[in-house]
């Protein structure tokens, strides 16, 4: 997510409460795994954008588990060592 300016090693502020709505950085369980990406809400069909050109976007496939999980509110950086 580094184009949306999350990198390694940040502590992410996620909030369960808030209803995710397009264009919010959310936190996702995709099969299972938890994911990172942009929610892009476009004619009723969700898609998981990712914000970093080497990971691919999550369109969910008939019958796939997706799950919101939450909407990041914070990017907490870590300082080198």
């Amino acid at each position: 997510m580094r184009d949306a300016g999350i990198f390694d090693g940040d502590v992410l502020i996620v909030d369960r409460a808030i209803r995710p709505h397009h264009g919010h950085v959310v936190i996702a369980v995709v099969e299972g795994d938890f994911v990172c990406k942009t929610l892009s809400m476009r004619l009723g069909r969700m898609k998981l954008k990712a914000a970093h050109p080497g990971y691919p976007d999550v369109i969910p496939k008939e019958g796939q588990t997706v799950e919101i999980w939450g909407v990041v509110t914070a990017s907490i950086k870590t300082m080198p060592l």
